[in-house]
């Protein structure tokens, strides 16, 4: 090759799987110049952390075929031309009235295919493929909403830490890569996304109790400005949460990054929300200094408390969170009735 060629395509092995890599000087960042290739070196990089978060789970993936500029589509389906080394998990979808063959990315080349593809953002199921209605976890998204920015999450997060705290559970905080915070608690116990939508709605609405000026856990827009939204409806079979270690599509190419406690603290006492923007390339050698923040999230086996059995022993805010997760009977002559539960287009992809 004569100096100065510039690569844009590639076979390579990876673990004794050929992969073709395309176009790998497209620039998918424009801000920044960040290309397809440092996409591609970044997930192969920190797959030692990202892999074991994603590994038997269901991926939907956000593709950006022309970058952060283009039009994204998410992808739920295995796409037909895949490899036939990788694998995926058939899932039956209600809304669908059809199976759906999610991708699992359970290895690095998978995960290099996956990047090739432009899958910039990479959203796991919040249960394991084989147990999809059994949560390993439960998920806080804090978004703010303007002027409001992560500052305020992270008081909101250190709140949302002192009540599991009180109910003797761990949490584990990470960024969202793009404006707020996400908390994890982690469960790999038995339970059902209904007994974690319940209680992250009760704890949600708790929040909204106590700091009616600061919290709002309605979705409503109009209710949200220069407040922290806890999103607690993430805790649904049907949704998922984007992954830790993954890309974000924003201006330039930041991630959703794990931080302790302490960064979250420095960065409320600061009040400067640019300590806990995380890109790539940091991301890569923060986890070579400190490994992976998130691990305990895979390993650590808790349970969530029953609020109701709690309540008359607790304080009053206690109570009113248990109220707020048991359904309110009618108060005509009828009997309660159990309210029903309700359970993306994708557009022509550009070549990447």
């Amino acid at each position: 090759m004569a100096s100065g060629d510039t690569v844009t395509d590639s076979t390579v092995e990876i673990q004794g799987k050929h992969l073709k890599l395309s176009n790998l000087q497209k620039v998918m960042y424009p801000a920044t110049g960040f290309t397809k290739q440092q996409v591609i070196d970044y997930y192969a990089r920190i797959a030692p952390a990202i892999l074991p978060h994603l590994e038997g789970r269901a991926l939907t993936r956000k593709r950006y075929p022309d970058g952060v500029e283009g039009e994204p589509f998410f992808e739920k389906n295995a796409p037909q031309y895949r490899p036939e080394w990788v694998k995926t998990a058939p899932i039956w979808s209600e809304g669908n009235r059809r199976m759906v063959h999610y991708v699992l990315a359970n290895d690095l080349p998978t995960l290099v295919w996956l990047a090739n593809l432009a899958a910039l953002e990479l959203h796991p199921s919040l249960a394991l493929a084989k147990d999809i209605k059994c949560p390993t976890e439960l998920v806080f998204d804090l978004d703010p909403g303007p002027p409001a920015n992560i500052v305020q999450c992270c008081q909101v997060g250190l709140w949302l830490r002192e009540i599991f705290e009180h109910f003797g559970l761990q949490s584990f905080a990470k960024t969202s890569g793009s404006k707020g915070l996400q908390l994890y608690v982690p469960l790999n116990t038995p339970t059902t996304f209904d007994r974690t939508k319940m209680f992250s709605h009760a704890l949600a609405q708790l929040l909204e109790h106590e700091h009616p000026d600061m919290v709002v856990s309605d979705m409503k827009k109009k209710l949200r400005t220069g407040k922290v939204l806890v999103d607690w409806s993430q805790n649904d079979e049907h949704k998922t949460t984007v992954s830790v270690y993954s890309l974000r599509a924003r201006e330039h190419p930041t991630v959703s990054t794990p931080v302790t406690w302490e960064e979250v603290e420095k960065a409320l006492k600061k009040k400067d929300a640019g300590l806990l923007v995380f890109e790539a390339p940091q991301v890569v050698s923060r986890f070579e200094k400190l490994g992976d923040l998130f691990e305990p999230v895979l390993q650590l086996k808790q349970r969530l408390p029953d609020l109701r059995a709690v309540a008359s022993e607790e304080p009053q805010h206690i109570q009113t969170a248990a109220q707020a997760e048991v359904p309110k009977p009618a108060r005509k002559k009828a009997a309660p009735k159990k309210s029903a539960r309700k359970g993306p287009v994708r557009k022509k992809a550009s070549k990447v």
